[in-house]
Protein backbone atom coordinates (compact mmCIF):
# COMPACT_ATOMS: atom_id res chain seq x y z
CA UNK A 1 0.00 0.00 0.00
CA UNK A 2 2.65 2.53 1.04
CA UNK A 3 4.97 1.67 -1.87
CA UNK A 4 2.12 1.89 -4.42
CA UNK A 5 1.10 5.25 -3.01
CA UNK A 6 4.66 6.59 -3.21
CA UNK A 7 5.11 5.42 -6.78
CA UNK A 8 1.83 7.02 -7.89
CA UNK A 9 2.43 10.38 -6.20
CA UNK A 10 6.09 10.67 -7.20
CA UNK A 11 5.32 9.73 -10.79
CA UNK A 12 2.59 12.37 -11.05
CA UNK A 13 4.86 15.22 -10.01
CA UNK A 14 6.03 15.82 -13.58
CA UNK A 15 2.38 16.16 -14.70
CA UNK A 16 1.74 18.60 -11.86
CA UNK A 17 4.82 20.64 -12.82
CA UNK A 18 3.68 20.80 -16.46
CA UNK A 19 0.19 21.96 -15.41
CA UNK A 20 1.69 24.65 -13.18
CA UNK A 21 3.99 25.85 -15.95
CA UNK A 22 1.08 25.95 -18.43
CA UNK A 23 -1.01 28.00 -15.99
CA UNK A 24 1.82 30.52 -15.53
CA UNK A 25 2.49 30.71 -19.27
CA UNK A 26 -1.19 31.15 -20.04
CA UNK A 27 -1.68 33.88 -17.43
CA UNK A 28 1.41 35.78 -18.64
CA UNK A 29 0.90 35.32 -22.38
CA UNK A 30 -0.62 37.88 -24.77
CA UNK A 31 -3.86 35.97 -24.18
CA UNK A 32 -3.58 36.21 -20.39
CA UNK A 33 -6.98 37.91 -20.15
CA UNK A 34 -8.66 34.70 -21.27
CA UNK A 35 -7.25 32.78 -18.28
CA UNK A 36 -9.61 34.18 -15.65
CA UNK A 37 -12.40 34.57 -18.19
CA UNK A 38 -12.27 30.85 -19.01
CA UNK A 39 -12.25 29.68 -15.39
CA UNK A 40 -15.16 32.01 -14.58
CA UNK A 41 -17.34 30.35 -17.23
CA UNK A 42 -20.45 29.06 -15.49
CA UNK A 43 -21.68 25.51 -15.84
CA UNK A 44 -24.50 23.74 -14.05
CA UNK A 45 -27.47 21.44 -14.12
CA UNK A 46 -31.18 22.25 -14.04
CA UNK A 47 -34.36 20.28 -13.48
CA UNK A 48 -37.49 22.25 -14.28
CA UNK A 49 -37.29 25.53 -12.38
CA UNK A 50 -34.56 24.23 -10.07
CA UNK A 51 -31.01 25.04 -11.14
CA UNK A 52 -27.56 24.58 -9.68
CA UNK A 53 -24.51 26.16 -11.28
CA UNK A 54 -20.92 27.14 -10.44
CA UNK A 55 -18.11 28.62 -12.47
CA UNK A 56 -15.44 26.20 -13.73
CA UNK A 57 -12.91 27.16 -11.04
CA UNK A 58 -15.41 26.38 -8.29
CA UNK A 59 -16.31 23.07 -9.95
CA UNK A 60 -12.63 22.23 -9.73
CA UNK A 61 -11.94 23.64 -6.24
CA UNK A 62 -15.20 22.56 -4.60
CA UNK A 63 -16.03 19.51 -6.70
CA UNK A 64 -13.00 17.71 -8.06
CA UNK A 65 -10.91 18.54 -5.00
CA UNK A 66 -13.52 16.81 -2.84
CA UNK A 67 -12.38 13.59 -4.52
CA UNK A 68 -8.77 14.48 -3.64
CA UNK A 69 -9.69 14.92 0.03
CA UNK A 70 -11.87 11.79 -0.13
CA UNK A 71 -8.67 9.90 -0.99
CA UNK A 72 -6.93 11.50 1.98
CA UNK A 73 -9.78 10.21 4.14
CA UNK A 74 -9.33 6.72 2.67
CA UNK A 75 -5.59 6.84 3.40
CA UNK A 76 -6.18 8.06 6.98
CA UNK A 77 -8.74 5.32 7.59
CA UNK A 78 -6.42 2.61 6.23
CA UNK A 79 -3.35 3.82 8.13
CA UNK A 80 -5.25 4.15 11.43
CA UNK A 81 -6.78 0.69 11.22
CA UNK A 82 -4.13 -1.35 9.42
CA UNK A 83 -1.07 0.78 8.71
CA UNK A 84 1.58 2.82 10.46
CA UNK A 85 -0.85 5.04 12.39
CA UNK A 86 -1.73 2.02 14.54
CA UNK A 87 1.62 2.17 16.29
CA UNK A 88 1.54 5.16 18.62
CA UNK A 89 5.34 5.23 18.94
CA UNK A 90 5.81 5.55 15.17
CA UNK A 91 2.99 8.12 14.91
CA UNK A 92 4.00 10.33 17.85
CA UNK A 93 7.09 11.89 16.26
CA UNK A 94 5.65 12.80 12.80
CA UNK A 95 2.37 13.92 14.43
CA UNK A 96 4.13 16.38 16.74
CA UNK A 97 6.38 17.40 13.83
CA UNK A 98 3.28 18.11 11.70
CA UNK A 99 1.79 20.22 14.48
CA UNK A 100 5.04 22.19 14.82
CA UNK A 101 5.20 22.50 11.03
CA UNK A 102 1.83 24.28 11.10
CA UNK A 103 2.13 26.36 14.27
CA UNK A 104 5.51 27.97 13.54
CA UNK A 105 4.74 28.98 9.89
CA UNK A 106 1.46 30.55 11.02
CA UNK A 107 3.37 32.43 13.74
CA UNK A 108 6.03 33.63 11.26
CA UNK A 109 3.31 34.88 8.91
CA UNK A 110 1.41 36.71 11.66
CA UNK A 111 4.59 38.42 12.87
CA UNK A 112 4.52 40.31 9.58
CA UNK A 113 0.79 40.57 8.97
CA UNK A 114 -1.07 40.69 12.31
CA UNK A 115 -3.58 43.54 12.25
CA UNK A 116 -3.08 44.18 8.53
CA UNK A 117 -5.31 43.42 5.51
CA UNK A 118 -3.48 40.13 4.95
CA UNK A 119 -3.90 38.76 8.49
CA UNK A 120 -6.51 36.23 7.37
CA UNK A 121 -3.93 34.43 5.25
CA UNK A 122 -2.11 32.86 8.22
CA UNK A 123 -3.36 29.45 7.04
CA UNK A 124 -1.63 29.69 3.64
CA UNK A 125 1.89 28.54 4.70
CA UNK A 126 0.75 25.76 7.06
CA UNK A 127 0.17 22.90 4.60
CA UNK A 128 2.71 20.61 2.91
CA UNK A 129 2.10 19.44 -0.66
CA UNK A 130 2.58 15.66 -0.57
CA UNK A 131 2.85 15.16 -4.34
CA UNK A 132 5.57 17.77 -4.82
CA UNK A 133 7.50 16.64 -1.72
CA UNK A 134 7.56 13.02 -2.87
CA UNK A 135 8.57 14.15 -6.34
CA UNK A 136 11.57 16.00 -4.93
CA UNK A 137 12.48 12.96 -2.84
CA UNK A 138 12.37 10.83 -5.99
CA UNK A 139 14.94 13.20 -7.54
CA UNK A 140 17.06 12.96 -4.38
CA UNK A 141 17.01 9.18 -4.88
CA UNK A 142 19.14 6.99 -2.62
CA UNK A 143 19.89 9.87 -0.29
CA UNK A 144 16.29 9.61 0.88
CA UNK A 145 15.70 6.12 2.35
CA UNK A 146 12.31 4.46 2.62
CA UNK A 147 11.97 5.20 6.37
CA UNK A 148 12.21 8.94 5.65
CA UNK A 149 9.52 8.65 2.98
CA UNK A 150 7.33 6.77 5.49
CA UNK A 151 8.02 9.46 8.13
CA UNK A 152 7.11 12.30 5.73
CA UNK A 153 4.03 10.50 4.44
CA UNK A 154 2.74 10.05 8.00
CA UNK A 155 3.53 13.72 8.66
CA UNK A 156 1.68 14.72 5.48
CA UNK A 157 -1.41 12.72 6.47
CA UNK A 158 -1.58 14.44 9.88
CA UNK A 159 -0.84 17.78 8.17
CA UNK A 160 -3.73 17.27 5.71
CA UNK A 161 -6.20 16.39 8.46
CA UNK A 162 -5.23 19.45 10.51
CA UNK A 163 -5.43 21.67 7.41
CA UNK A 164 -8.96 20.45 6.65
CA UNK A 165 -10.00 21.18 10.24
CA UNK A 166 -8.54 24.69 9.95
CA UNK A 167 -10.40 25.28 6.66
CA UNK A 168 -13.67 24.11 8.23
CA UNK A 169 -13.27 26.17 11.44
CA UNK A 170 -11.56 29.38 10.31
CA UNK A 171 -12.43 29.77 6.63
CA UNK A 172 -16.19 29.29 6.74
CA UNK A 173 -17.82 32.69 6.19
CA UNK A 174 -21.49 32.08 7.06
CA UNK A 175 -23.71 29.12 7.94
CA UNK A 176 -27.05 28.30 6.31
CA UNK A 177 -28.78 26.37 9.10
CA UNK A 178 -31.45 24.53 7.02
CA UNK A 179 -28.80 23.34 4.53
CA UNK A 180 -26.56 22.30 7.42
CA UNK A 181 -29.38 20.25 8.95
CA UNK A 182 -30.02 18.61 5.57
CA UNK A 183 -26.32 17.76 5.29
CA UNK A 184 -26.34 16.26 8.80
CA UNK A 185 -29.36 14.08 7.93
CA UNK A 186 -27.75 12.87 4.71
CA UNK A 187 -24.53 12.04 6.53
CA UNK A 188 -26.57 10.13 9.13
CA UNK A 189 -28.23 8.19 6.30
CA UNK A 190 -24.82 7.18 4.91
CA UNK A 191 -23.63 6.13 8.38
CA UNK A 192 -26.84 4.09 8.79
CA UNK A 193 -26.26 2.27 5.49
CA UNK A 194 -22.74 1.46 6.63
CA UNK A 195 -24.00 0.23 10.01
CA UNK A 196 -26.57 -1.99 8.26
CA UNK A 197 -23.78 -3.28 5.99
CA UNK A 198 -25.67 -2.31 2.85
CA UNK A 199 -23.01 -1.99 0.15
CA UNK A 200 -24.88 -0.68 -2.90
CA UNK A 201 -22.69 1.79 -4.79
CA UNK A 202 -25.60 3.72 -6.45
CA UNK A 203 -27.10 4.51 -3.02
CA UNK A 204 -23.82 5.91 -1.75
CA UNK A 205 -23.23 7.91 -4.96
CA UNK A 206 -26.67 9.55 -4.84
CA UNK A 207 -26.49 10.29 -1.11
CA UNK A 208 -22.89 11.47 -1.43
CA UNK A 209 -23.70 13.92 -4.22
CA UNK A 210 -26.72 15.25 -2.30
CA UNK A 211 -24.54 15.62 0.80
CA UNK A 212 -21.95 17.54 -1.23
CA UNK A 213 -24.59 19.97 -2.56
CA UNK A 214 -26.12 20.47 0.89
CA UNK A 215 -22.71 21.09 2.46
CA UNK A 216 -21.79 23.57 -0.27
CA UNK A 217 -25.07 25.43 0.27
CA UNK A 218 -24.56 25.42 4.05
CA UNK A 219 -21.40 27.53 3.79
CA UNK A 220 -19.04 24.81 5.07
CA UNK A 221 -16.44 23.89 2.51
CA UNK A 222 -17.40 20.54 0.93
CA UNK A 223 -13.84 19.19 1.12
CA UNK A 224 -14.59 18.47 4.78
CA UNK A 225 -17.27 16.05 3.58
CA UNK A 226 -14.76 14.44 1.24
CA UNK A 227 -12.39 13.48 4.04
CA UNK A 228 -15.30 12.44 6.32
CA UNK A 229 -16.72 10.07 3.69
CA UNK A 230 -13.26 8.65 3.04
CA UNK A 231 -12.85 7.86 6.73
CA UNK A 232 -16.24 6.11 6.77
CA UNK A 233 -15.36 3.68 3.96
CA UNK A 234 -15.00 0.18 5.35
CA UNK A 235 -11.45 -1.17 5.70
CA UNK A 236 -10.32 -4.56 7.03
CA UNK A 237 -7.45 -6.98 6.81
CA UNK A 238 -8.18 -10.11 4.74
CA UNK A 239 -9.42 -12.85 7.05
CA UNK A 240 -8.21 -16.42 6.80
CA UNK A 241 -11.76 -17.46 5.89
CA UNK A 242 -12.02 -15.02 2.97
CA UNK A 243 -8.56 -15.91 1.73
CA UNK A 244 -9.47 -19.59 1.86
CA UNK A 245 -12.69 -19.02 -0.10
CA UNK A 246 -10.81 -16.92 -2.69
CA UNK A 247 -8.14 -19.60 -3.04
CA UNK A 248 -10.72 -22.33 -3.50
CA UNK A 249 -12.57 -20.30 -6.15
CA UNK A 250 -9.35 -19.64 -8.08
CA UNK A 251 -8.41 -23.31 -7.84
CA UNK A 252 -11.84 -24.34 -9.13
CA UNK A 253 -11.47 -21.98 -12.09
CA UNK A 254 -7.98 -23.34 -12.80
CA UNK A 255 -9.18 -26.94 -12.80
CA UNK A 256 -12.43 -26.32 -14.73
CA UNK A 257 -12.32 -22.94 -16.56
CA UNK A 258 -15.71 -21.43 -17.33
CA UNK A 259 -17.37 -18.01 -17.34
CA UNK A 260 -19.30 -18.82 -14.17
CA UNK A 261 -16.15 -20.00 -12.38
CA UNK A 262 -14.27 -16.89 -13.53
CA UNK A 263 -17.05 -14.63 -12.21
CA UNK A 264 -17.11 -16.44 -8.87
CA UNK A 265 -13.30 -16.32 -8.55
CA UNK A 266 -13.31 -12.59 -9.32
CA UNK A 267 -16.05 -11.95 -6.77
CA UNK A 268 -14.29 -13.96 -4.04
CA UNK A 269 -10.92 -12.32 -4.66
CA UNK A 270 -12.47 -8.82 -4.59
CA UNK A 271 -14.29 -9.55 -1.34
CA UNK A 272 -11.03 -10.59 0.28
CA UNK A 273 -9.77 -7.00 -0.14
CA UNK A 274 -11.54 -4.10 1.58
CA UNK A 275 -13.53 -1.48 -0.36
CA UNK A 276 -11.11 1.14 0.96
CA UNK A 277 -8.11 -0.45 -0.75
CA UNK A 278 -9.99 -1.07 -4.00
CA UNK A 279 -11.12 2.56 -4.15
CA UNK A 280 -7.60 3.81 -3.47
CA UNK A 281 -6.26 1.66 -6.30
CA UNK A 282 -8.86 2.97 -8.74
CA UNK A 283 -8.95 6.64 -7.73
CA UNK A 284 -5.28 7.42 -6.99
CA UNK A 285 -4.28 7.65 -10.68
CA UNK A 286 -7.26 9.94 -11.40
CA UNK A 287 -6.40 12.15 -8.46
CA UNK A 288 -2.67 12.25 -9.16
CA UNK A 289 -2.74 12.57 -12.95
CA UNK A 290 -5.99 14.48 -13.54
CA UNK A 291 -7.58 16.18 -10.53
CA UNK A 292 -4.53 17.78 -8.89
CA UNK A 293 -2.98 18.91 -12.23
CA UNK A 294 -6.33 20.42 -13.31
CA UNK A 295 -6.49 22.20 -9.94
CA UNK A 296 -2.99 23.59 -10.58
CA UNK A 297 -4.00 24.70 -14.08
CA UNK A 298 -7.04 26.49 -12.64
CA UNK A 299 -5.29 28.20 -9.73
CA UNK A 300 -1.55 28.63 -10.39
CA UNK A 301 -1.96 31.21 -13.14
CA UNK A 302 -0.66 34.35 -11.46
CA UNK A 303 0.62 37.39 -13.38
CA UNK A 304 4.39 37.76 -13.05
CA UNK A 305 4.80 41.15 -14.72
CA UNK A 306 7.16 43.79 -13.36
CA UNK A 307 4.50 45.56 -11.31
CA UNK A 308 3.27 42.34 -9.64
CA UNK A 309 6.81 41.23 -8.79
CA UNK A 310 7.75 44.68 -7.40
CA UNK A 311 4.65 44.64 -5.20
CA UNK A 312 5.40 41.11 -4.03
CA UNK A 313 8.99 42.00 -3.07
CA UNK A 314 7.74 44.54 -0.53
CA UNK A 315 4.44 42.88 0.39
CA UNK A 316 4.24 41.49 3.95
CA UNK A 317 1.84 38.86 2.57
CA UNK A 318 4.31 37.52 -0.03
CA UNK A 319 7.22 37.71 2.39
CA UNK A 320 5.18 36.15 5.21
CA UNK A 321 4.06 33.23 3.03
CA UNK A 322 7.57 32.61 1.67
CA UNK A 323 9.25 32.85 5.09
CA UNK A 324 6.52 30.70 6.63
CA UNK A 325 7.17 27.95 4.09
CA UNK A 326 10.97 28.14 4.08
CA UNK A 327 11.86 29.10 7.65
CA UNK A 328 8.66 28.27 9.55
CA UNK A 329 8.27 24.75 8.17
CA UNK A 330 11.95 23.93 8.64
CA UNK A 331 12.10 25.16 12.25
CA UNK A 332 8.65 23.84 13.20
CA UNK A 333 9.18 20.31 11.84
CA UNK A 334 12.74 20.08 13.18
CA UNK A 335 11.67 21.21 16.65
CA UNK A 336 8.56 19.02 16.50
CA UNK A 337 10.78 16.03 15.69
CA UNK A 338 13.35 16.74 18.39
CA UNK A 339 10.88 17.20 21.27
CA UNK A 340 9.16 13.76 21.20
CA UNK A 341 12.52 12.05 20.66
CA UNK A 342 14.04 14.00 23.55
CA UNK A 343 11.25 13.04 25.95
CA UNK A 344 10.84 9.46 24.71
CA UNK A 345 7.30 9.87 23.36
CA UNK A 346 8.01 7.87 20.21
CA UNK A 347 10.58 6.36 17.87
CA UNK A 348 11.60 6.86 14.26
CA UNK A 349 11.22 4.24 11.52
CA UNK A 350 14.54 2.70 10.60
CA UNK A 351 17.90 4.28 11.42
CA UNK A 352 17.23 7.83 10.28
CA UNK A 353 19.87 10.43 11.02
CA UNK A 354 19.52 14.17 11.49
CA UNK A 355 20.93 15.03 8.08
CA UNK A 356 18.05 13.14 6.46
CA UNK A 357 15.43 14.51 8.86
CA UNK A 358 16.56 18.10 8.29
CA UNK A 359 16.43 17.55 4.53
CA UNK A 360 12.90 16.20 4.90
CA UNK A 361 11.92 19.20 7.06
CA UNK A 362 13.23 21.56 4.39
CA UNK A 363 11.38 20.00 1.44
CA UNK A 364 8.19 19.94 3.55
CA UNK A 365 8.10 23.69 2.97
CA UNK A 366 6.84 22.98 -0.54
CA UNK A 367 3.27 24.19 -0.16
CA UNK A 368 1.08 24.19 -3.23
CA UNK A 369 -2.27 22.41 -3.49
CA UNK A 370 -3.78 23.22 -0.08
CA UNK A 371 -1.91 26.56 0.08
CA UNK A 372 -3.51 27.73 -3.18
CA UNK A 373 -6.78 26.36 -1.87
CA UNK A 374 -6.63 28.54 1.26
CA UNK A 375 -5.53 31.61 -0.75
CA UNK A 376 -8.82 31.44 -2.68
CA UNK A 377 -10.77 31.20 0.57
CA UNK A 378 -8.85 33.91 2.43
CA UNK A 379 -8.48 36.54 -0.30
CA UNK A 380 -11.34 35.94 -2.72
CA UNK A 381 -12.40 39.60 -2.42
CA UNK A 382 -8.92 41.15 -2.66
CA UNK A 383 -7.28 40.44 -6.05
CA UNK A 384 -4.03 42.29 -5.24
CA UNK A 385 -3.32 40.36 -2.03
CA UNK A 386 -4.55 37.19 -3.75
CA UNK A 387 -1.80 37.58 -6.37
CA UNK A 388 0.86 38.47 -3.78
CA UNK A 389 0.04 35.36 -1.73
CA UNK A 390 0.35 33.11 -4.80
CA UNK A 391 3.74 34.62 -5.66
CA UNK A 392 4.80 33.95 -2.06
CA UNK A 393 3.74 30.30 -2.44
CA UNK A 394 5.75 29.86 -5.65
CA UNK A 395 8.84 31.57 -4.20
CA UNK A 396 8.67 29.73 -0.86
CA UNK A 397 8.14 26.35 -2.51
CA UNK A 398 11.09 26.81 -4.90
CA UNK A 399 13.38 27.95 -2.06
CA UNK A 400 12.29 25.03 0.14
CA UNK A 401 13.02 22.52 -2.63
CA UNK A 402 16.45 24.08 -3.22
CA UNK A 403 17.28 24.13 0.50
CA UNK A 404 16.24 20.50 0.89
CA UNK A 405 18.38 19.46 -2.08
CA UNK A 406 21.41 21.25 -0.61
CA UNK A 407 20.91 19.63 2.82
CA UNK A 408 20.61 16.16 1.29
CA UNK A 409 23.77 16.79 -0.72
CA UNK A 410 25.80 18.18 2.19
CA UNK A 411 24.51 16.38 5.28
CA UNK A 412 23.58 12.89 4.10
CA UNK A 413 24.72 10.02 6.30
CA UNK A 414 24.58 6.55 4.75
CA UNK A 415 23.90 5.03 8.17
CA UNK A 416 20.22 5.77 7.79
CA UNK A 417 19.41 3.66 4.76
CA UNK A 418 16.95 0.87 5.39
CA UNK A 419 16.14 -1.38 2.46
CA UNK A 420 13.91 -4.46 2.17
CA UNK A 421 15.46 -7.72 0.96
CA UNK A 422 14.55 -7.20 -2.69
CA UNK A 423 16.09 -3.72 -2.70
CA UNK A 424 19.61 -4.87 -1.79
CA UNK A 425 22.11 -2.51 -3.41
CA UNK A 426 24.29 -3.68 -6.26
CA UNK A 427 27.62 -2.87 -4.60
CA UNK A 428 29.53 -5.64 -2.86
CA UNK A 429 28.43 -6.01 0.75
CA UNK A 430 30.44 -7.08 3.79
CA UNK A 431 29.91 -10.72 4.74
CA UNK A 432 31.46 -10.82 8.23
CA UNK A 433 29.82 -10.28 11.59
CA UNK A 434 31.27 -6.99 12.83
CA UNK A 435 30.10 -7.17 16.46
CA UNK A 436 30.95 -10.50 18.15
CA UNK A 437 28.44 -12.26 20.37
CA UNK A 438 28.58 -10.72 23.83
CA UNK A 439 26.95 -10.94 27.25
CA UNK A 440 24.10 -8.60 26.27
CA UNK A 441 23.06 -10.73 23.30
CA UNK A 442 20.01 -12.99 23.39
CA UNK A 443 21.50 -16.50 23.27
CA UNK A 444 19.76 -19.88 23.15
CA UNK A 445 22.12 -22.84 23.45
CA UNK A 446 25.43 -23.79 25.11
CA UNK A 447 28.19 -21.20 25.57
CA UNK A 448 30.85 -23.54 24.14
CA UNK A 449 28.82 -24.42 21.04
CA UNK A 450 30.63 -25.72 17.98
CA UNK A 451 28.50 -23.52 15.71
CA UNK A 452 26.95 -20.14 16.52
CA UNK A 453 24.08 -18.90 14.35
CA UNK A 454 23.35 -15.16 14.58
CA UNK A 455 19.97 -14.22 13.14
CA UNK A 456 18.98 -10.66 12.25
CA UNK A 457 15.21 -10.80 12.29
CA UNK A 458 11.92 -8.90 12.26
CA UNK A 459 8.98 -10.25 14.30
CA UNK A 460 6.46 -9.30 11.60
CA UNK A 461 8.50 -10.57 8.64
CA UNK A 462 6.77 -13.65 7.14
CA UNK A 463 10.13 -15.09 6.01
CA UNK A 464 11.42 -14.88 9.57
CA UNK A 465 8.23 -16.60 10.66
CA UNK A 466 8.88 -19.47 8.25
CA UNK A 467 12.47 -19.74 9.42
CA UNK A 468 11.49 -19.84 13.12
CA UNK A 469 10.39 -23.55 13.26
CA UNK A 470 13.36 -24.54 11.05
CA UNK A 471 15.84 -23.07 13.54
CA UNK A 472 13.94 -24.63 16.43
CA UNK A 473 14.21 -28.04 14.79
CA UNK A 474 17.88 -27.46 14.02
CA UNK A 475 18.63 -26.66 17.69
CA UNK A 476 16.64 -29.65 18.87
CA UNK A 477 18.60 -32.05 16.61
CA UNK A 478 21.98 -30.45 17.27
CA UNK A 479 22.71 -29.74 20.95
CA UNK A 480 26.12 -28.27 20.05
CA UNK A 481 24.56 -25.30 18.20
CA UNK A 482 23.55 -21.99 19.75
CA UNK A 483 21.24 -19.33 18.29
CA UNK A 484 21.65 -15.58 18.79
CA UNK A 485 18.79 -13.26 17.87
CA UNK A 486 19.37 -9.62 16.95
CA UNK A 487 16.71 -7.11 15.93
CA UNK A 488 16.45 -5.71 12.42
CA UNK A 489 12.86 -4.35 12.09
CA UNK A 490 11.70 -2.94 8.74
CA UNK A 491 8.89 -0.55 9.75
CA UNK A 492 8.15 0.60 6.20
CA UNK A 493 7.17 -2.98 5.32
CA UNK A 494 6.10 -4.18 8.77
CA UNK A 495 4.60 -1.29 10.78
CA UNK A 496 4.30 -3.32 14.01
CA UNK A 497 7.81 -4.78 13.97
CA UNK A 498 9.43 -2.06 16.07
CA UNK A 499 6.76 -2.25 18.77
CA UNK A 500 7.13 -6.04 18.92
CA UNK A 501 10.91 -5.69 19.25
CA UNK A 502 10.49 -3.19 22.11
CA UNK A 503 8.15 -5.55 23.95
CA UNK A 504 10.62 -8.42 23.52
CA UNK A 505 13.34 -6.25 25.08
CA UNK A 506 11.01 -5.48 27.99
CA UNK A 507 10.62 -9.24 28.47
CA UNK A 508 14.41 -9.64 28.27
CA UNK A 509 14.74 -7.33 31.28
CA UNK A 510 12.78 -9.97 33.21
CA UNK A 511 14.84 -12.84 31.79
CA UNK A 512 11.99 -13.94 29.52
CA UNK A 513 13.16 -12.90 26.07
CA UNK A 514 12.94 -16.31 24.43
CA UNK A 515 9.45 -16.93 25.77
CA UNK A 516 8.29 -13.63 24.26
CA UNK A 517 10.29 -14.37 21.08
CA UNK A 518 8.36 -17.61 20.56
CA UNK A 519 5.00 -16.00 21.37
CA UNK A 520 5.57 -13.21 18.86
CA UNK A 521 6.59 -15.54 16.05
CA UNK A 522 3.66 -17.85 16.80
CA UNK A 523 1.26 -14.88 16.55
CA UNK A 524 2.74 -12.81 13.71
CA UNK A 525 -0.64 -11.70 12.39
CA UNK A 526 -1.69 -10.39 15.79
CA UNK A 527 0.81 -7.74 16.84
CA UNK A 528 -1.38 -4.73 17.64
CA UNK A 529 -0.64 -2.75 20.80
CA UNK A 530 -3.51 -4.55 22.53
CA UNK A 531 -2.11 -7.92 21.45
CA UNK A 532 1.40 -7.04 22.64
CA UNK A 533 0.08 -5.84 25.99
CA UNK A 534 -1.84 -9.12 26.34
CA UNK A 535 1.30 -11.19 25.65
CA UNK A 536 3.26 -9.07 28.12
CA UNK A 537 0.60 -9.56 30.79
CA UNK A 538 0.84 -13.35 30.31
CA UNK A 539 4.56 -13.12 31.18
CA UNK A 540 4.06 -10.48 33.90
CA UNK A 541 6.06 -7.91 31.93
CA UNK A 542 5.54 -4.13 31.67
CA UNK A 543 5.76 -3.69 27.86
CA UNK A 544 6.42 0.06 27.80
CA UNK A 545 8.61 0.41 30.89
CA UNK A 546 11.70 1.80 29.16
CA UNK A 547 10.86 2.52 25.51
CA UNK A 548 13.84 4.87 24.85
CA UNK A 549 16.33 2.41 26.35
CA UNK A 550 14.91 -0.55 24.48
CA UNK A 551 14.75 1.45 21.23
CA UNK A 552 18.43 2.36 21.68
CA UNK A 553 19.34 -1.32 22.08
CA UNK A 554 17.41 -2.21 18.93
CA UNK A 555 19.26 0.56 17.09
CA UNK A 556 22.60 -0.95 18.15
CA UNK A 557 21.49 -4.28 16.69
CA UNK A 558 20.51 -2.59 13.42
CA UNK A 559 23.80 -0.73 13.18
CA UNK A 560 25.82 -3.90 13.74
CA UNK A 561 23.74 -5.64 11.06
CA UNK A 562 24.29 -2.91 8.50
CA UNK A 563 28.01 -2.94 9.14
CA UNK A 564 27.95 -6.67 8.40
CA UNK A 565 26.02 -6.27 5.13
CA UNK A 566 22.49 -6.95 6.42
CA UNK A 567 19.90 -5.33 4.14
CA UNK A 568 16.83 -7.41 4.82
CA UNK A 569 15.40 -10.16 6.99
CA UNK A 570 16.08 -12.87 7.84
CA UNK A 571 19.88 -12.74 7.54
CA UNK A 572 22.02 -15.43 9.18
CA UNK A 573 25.68 -15.52 10.16
CA UNK A 574 27.27 -18.94 10.82
CA UNK A 575 30.37 -18.66 12.98
CA UNK A 576 30.68 -15.03 11.97
CA UNK A 577 30.26 -15.45 8.20
CA UNK A 578 27.08 -14.37 6.40
CA UNK A 579 25.12 -17.40 5.19
CA UNK A 580 23.91 -16.98 1.60
CA UNK A 581 22.22 -20.30 0.87
CA UNK A 582 18.53 -21.30 0.85
CA UNK A 583 16.68 -20.90 4.13
CA UNK A 584 15.72 -24.56 4.35
CA UNK A 585 16.47 -27.12 7.05
CA UNK A 586 18.57 -29.29 4.72
CA UNK A 587 20.66 -26.44 3.36
CA UNK A 588 21.37 -24.86 6.75
CA UNK A 589 22.11 -28.30 8.23
CA UNK A 590 24.67 -28.96 5.49
CA UNK A 591 26.32 -25.61 6.15
CA UNK A 592 26.47 -26.42 9.87
CA UNK A 593 27.98 -29.85 9.15
CA UNK A 594 30.62 -28.29 6.90
CA UNK A 595 31.63 -25.97 9.75
CA UNK A 596 31.92 -28.90 12.15
CA UNK A 597 34.21 -30.74 9.72
CA UNK A 598 36.39 -27.74 8.91
CA UNK A 599 39.58 -27.44 10.99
Amino acid sequence: MLRAFLRTEAGSTSVLLVATALALLWANSPWGGTYDAFWHTRMGISFGDAAFSLDLRHWVNDGLMTVFFFLIGLEVSYEVRLGQLRDRRLVAVPAVAAFGGMLVPAGVYLLLNAGGPGAGGWGVPIATDTAFVLGVLAVVGARCPDPLRAFLLTLAIVDDVLAIMIIAIFYTAAIDVPALIAAALLLAAIVTLRWLRIWRAPAYIVLGFALWVATLESGIHPTLIGIALGILVFVYAPTDHKLLLAGEAVQEFTSEPSAAAAREATRRVQRAVSVNERLQLRLHPWSSYVIVPVFALANAGVPLDGESLRSALTSPVSIGVALGLVLGKFVGISLGTWLPLRFGWGVLPGNLVWGQLLGGAAVSGIGFTVALFIVDLAFADNPAIHTQAKIGILAGSLLSAAMGWVIFRMAWDRGGVCAPPEAEPAEELPDRLTVPVGPRDHVRGPENAAVTIVEYGDFECPYCGRLHPILDELLEKNPDIRLVFRHFPLPTLHPRATAAAIVSEAAADQGRFWEMHDILFDNQRFLTDADLEHYAAELDVDPWADVPGHAARITLHEESGRDGGVRGTPTLFLNGVRYQGPLTLNSISRAVEDLRESP
